[in-house]
């Protein structure tokens, strides 16, 4: 998911975002997360830097719209939140994806830097 783009609120990029990258309405619950990845790696083309950034990972509720590819996505499709685990390879949103399905009501905060574009060492998990 990208950035807001210029006069946009957090809350309503997410939700543009959400609609641009796989055709669904979707509303926001909450946050459960702010992560930060403190490596610069290079892209999948290996020659593009991806700077060091900061994540928020909201709940978000579908409210409509068909799921659909788009540019940004190759394949959609829902999942039980319990399968979902089977699905992902990339430590860092697994880690992610583990917060969301522990979330107690606490907002966490993770850092993790990106090794490769395929590993991660995670830092640090910590409550807020």
């Amino acid at each position: 998911m990208g950035i807001t783009e210029v006069g946009e609120n957090l809350i309503d990029g997410v939700i543009r975002e959400i609609k641009e990258e796989s055709g669904i309405d979707a509303t926001v619950s909450y946050l459960i997360s702010v992560v930060s990845n403190t490596a610069i790696h290079k892209w999948y083309d290996g020659v593009t830097d991806v700077p060091t950034k900061v994540m928020f990972d909201f709940v978000c509720k579908a409210v409509g719209g068909e799921l659909a590819t788009s540019e940004e996505t190759s394949e959609c499709s829902w999942v039980p939140k319990e399968s979902v685990l089977d699905l992902i390879t990339l430590p860092a949103i697994r880690m992610r994806y583990e917060a969301y399905l522990n979330f107690n009501g606490s907002v966490n905060y993770m850092e993790y830097v990106t090794a490769t574009t395929s590993e991660c060492n995670v830092k640090l998990q910590r409550r807020v």
